[in-house]
């Protein structure tokens, strides 16, 4: 089937659409058959919501259902920074202490590169941090700085957005889904060589982990997130520009969101990983200037990691064709 095909006639009404079937393509399949069609046995369960900047029409699929976030949740984490930033209550050059007692594992770790005390970093390299590394350390000292998970989630209700939930510090994340008594490097050093499986459960499906509620978004509320950060809803101008620079020098997941896309496009997003989930949301910039949002959640993934980002890009890529070569369906 010619790849094309299958988006040109994907045209949805202005109005958010949910559930698997929405416009039919030329082979008079639906947008969720065309999507099933590419990402088949490449992930798990899947959902996703997409905008054009400035556009009316949401393309969705399973974007009404709930998917654990990961680590996609830090950018909640630093929009509500953010927001403290705006009304003067924090200031981006102000330096903050981490201390050793903060410490969180990860895989690029500022707890396993500087292991000692009188560490002070400034609150724009905490959300730099946080988001280009997806550092644990820096996000829970962040997610403190804004208040704590009921404030962050308090300050998403402020802004409207019911479907996005913040419970937890990474630290807590890390130990219900390892079933830990810690989460320092020296915590799951022990814990892995007392249990060796430890090691595969890093990219295991846990599904009692997947079906406790905390921590969980729908895909179209992430994207209602991404399109008030860029809006200026969430934050203002400045700060948006700040998160939105940061969020372009991300490090992780370059097989997902940007693993599909043409050389040179510009890409500012967030990664999410733990054991069978593999998430990716953020903004992607078409050749002519015009951006879009989109987020991914794939969760209870048994495939291959590769595969996991494989159906990530292969949605993002859909998604890029769609707006950019059927540019006269989204007026």
């Amino acid at each position: 089937m010619n790849f094309l095909s299958v988006i040109t006639a994907v045209a949805v009404s202005a109005a958010v659409c949910f559930g698997p079937a929405y416009g039919q393509t030329t082979e008079g399949q639906s947008v969720g058959a065309a999507i099933e069609q590419i990402a088949s046995g490449l992930a798990g369960r899947i959902g996703f919501a997409a905008q054009e900047i400035g556009g009316n029409e949401v393309i969705a699929f399973n974007g009404d259902e709930t998917f654990a976030m990961a680590s996609t949740y830090k950018v909640a984490i630093a929009a509500a920074v953010l927001d403290r930033v705006d009304r003067g209550e924090l200031s981006l050059d102000q330096l903050v202490e981490v201390p050793p007692d903060m410490f969180v594992t990860g895989v690029f770790a500022l707890a396993e590169t500087f292991p000692h005390p009188g560490i002070q970093l400034s609150v724009a390299n905490l959300i730099e941090v946080m988001i280009t590394e997806s550092d644990n350390t820096t996000t829970d000292v962040s997610m403190e700085l804004a208040g704590g998970a009921a404030a962050v989630t308090e300050y998403l209700r402020n802004l409207g957005i019911t479907d996005i939930r913040v419970d937890r510090t990474t630290r807590e994340i890390l130990m219900d889904f390892y079933d830990l008594p810690g989460a320092t490097p020296e915590d799951v050093a022990e814990a892995i060589s007392n249990n060796p499986a430890l090691v595969q459960a890093q990219v295991d499906p846990n599904p009692d982990f997947e079906a406790d509620p905390r921590d969980h978004a729908t895909p179209l509320a992430m994207l209602q997130l991404l399109l008030a950060i860029d809006g200026g809803t969430a934050m203002s101008p400045e700060s948006r520009e700040f998160l939105l620079g940061v969020m372009s020098r991300t490090r992780s997941g370059p097989g997902r969101l940007k693993g599909l896309m043409p050389k040179g496009t510009l890409v500012a997003h967030k990664t999410g990983t733990a054991g069978g989930i593999a998430n990716d949301v953020g903004y992607i910039t078409l050749p002519d200037g015009r951006r879009f949002a989109i987020a991914v959640y794939t969760n209870s993934n048994e495939t291959p990691v590769a595969d996991r980002d494989r159906a990530i890009a292969e949605i993002a890529r859909m998604m890029f064709d769609y707006f950019y070569l059927a540019p006269v369906a989204n007026q």
